[in-house]
């Protein structure tokens, strides 16, 4: 097979090993496309992107325009005549006029099991929802979004403790293997895309601030799925005492409560360094660590160490409504 000549469209961590695997191909990425540098941290210092980073070290051309639509950059990217454009997590949409430019067109690297959750954020909604699997589409891009016909999926199970975090890692992974299994077929004609099926089709738009309140209404386990869903980004909070408390790890437990009047969202007890909160059907979660407003991410172990159990069991989490 000839080596052909991609654009590569990404931006974060996600986006990099897909990249990775592209340029360690035969294939030529003779341009990257990425977000804007934007203001990082406490100390708002300017950041490239990750993929940006990683084209850098590689002597790739990158264009960075804040919006493509109508941009010098998109007139530059047309001319120059790629084979195809891949697409990882890039952030914005694209215009016709570049998806339609290669000969091959456009593809997009989409970390879900099309067609469920098309948009932005298809790994936080499949474990927040609590799908038993997820996966990588590669499909072609249109102008609706995450709507092409799928080129090729691969599938791997959610654990009982995956987060975010861990399943970016794994589905970049897959992604990357994925497309480098894929474009062989591509280019050689001897794939057969398929329509998504549009009445299955669900959505995974962007997190809203919120969507992130925990609501102690809701089964253990439904609060152990929002939490995971949500760490490490934008992660979860509730209010204690009126005071935003983020919550970054616990586990649905088996527990017998002696107190039978608990209210929903209560603390009934403090068990093996960790708070057991009352939650709706009779079931408990067990917060392991947290992070008050203006502290630093702490164990509940430690937390302890200062405040006694009998001084936080009885107090109630704020039951969103």
């Amino acid at each position: 097979m000839d080596n052909k000549k991609i654009i590569f469209m990404g931006t974060p961590d996600f986006s990099v090993k897909v990249l990775q695997g592209l340029i360690d191909s035969q294939h030529d990425v003779i341009a990257v496309v990425t977000q804007p540098d934007r203001p990082v941290g406490r100390k708002r210092v300017l950041t490239a992107p990750p993929v940006k980073q990683l084209a850098v070290e590689h002597n790739i051309e990158v264009y960075q325009p804040e919006k493509i639509s109508h941009s010098l950059e998109l007139e530059a990217l047309i001319h120059l005549k790629a084979d195809l454009i891949v697409t990882a997590a890039y952030g914005q949409f694209v215009p016709t006029r570049l998806l339609e430019a290669p000969t091959f067109g456009a593809i997009n690297v989409h970390a879900s099991l099309l067609p469920k959750y098309r948009g932005g954020a298809p790994i936080h909604y499949a474990i927040w929802k609590g799908e038993q699997e997820t996966g990588v589409s590669i499909m072609y891009m249109v102008k609706k979004m995450d709507a092409g016909d799928v080129l090729s999926q691969k599938s791997i199970p959610i654990g009982k403790t995956d987060d975010v975090g861990i399943m970016f890692e794994k589905l970049a992974i897959v992604g990357r293997d994925l497309l480098l299994d894929t474009l062989p077929k591509l280019f050689a004609g001897e794939i057969q895309a398929v329509p998504q099926d549009e009445n299955a089709v669900s959505f995974s738009p962007t997190i809203t601030k919120e969507q992130e309140q925990l609501n102690w209404a809701e089964t253990a386990s439904e609060v152990d799925r929002h939490v995971r869903g949500f760490r490490p980004f934008p992660s979860t909070y509730t209010w204690l005492d009126g005071q935003r408390v983020k919550i970054w790890m616990g586990e649905e437990i088996d527990f017998t409560n002696a107190t039978k009047d608990a209210v929903t969202g209560s603390i009934v007890a403090v068990k093996e360094g960790r708070l057991i909160v009352q939650c709706g059907g009779n079931s408990y979660y067990a917060i392991s660590e947290w992070q008050e407003s203006g502290k630093k991410r702490m164990t509940i172990q430690t937390f302890l160490i200062g405040n006694p159990a009998e001084s936080v069991i009885g107090k109630q989490f704020e039951v969103k409504h």
